[in-house]
């Protein structure tokens, strides 16, 4: 099967992927319910589509979140640095390995 690409507008739903690893000593169990205890904040605005959290074999992890627009990321990002309910979450992520990335969804298989 073959996709025709497609330019990204600024209304096309965006994949926010941010890797990173837990700073040491962090108990798993409670990192995830740090992450559940994030859920109501992100779902307030109504512009959060689905969130994934996954964490491979090498203990990296990555926090997967479809936004529905660049703009609707982007401010969600700004929100989550400032917003003090994000804390306990935040604070089990060791910041030197945090990379994150925006990019527009172009095709997806349901």
């Amino acid at each position: 099967m073959t996709t025709t690409p497609v330019n990204a507008t600024s209304n096309d739903p965006v994949m926010e992927t941010v890797s990173f690893r837990l700073m040491p000593g962090t108990d798993v169990a409670a990192f995830l319910d740090a992450a559940a205890d994030t859920e109501a904040r992100l779902r307030a605005k109504g512009t959060l589509v689905r969130r994934l959290l996954s964490r491979d074999a090498s203990g990296g992890w990555s926090d997967v979140i479809e936004w529905t627009s660049m703009d609707d990321a982007l401010a969600a990002a700004e929100a989550v640095m400032q917003d003090p309910a994000f804390a306990p979450f935040g604070a089990m992520i060791d910041p030197d390995t945090v990379q994150m990335r925006h990019a527009p969804i172009l095709w997806r298989m349901e």
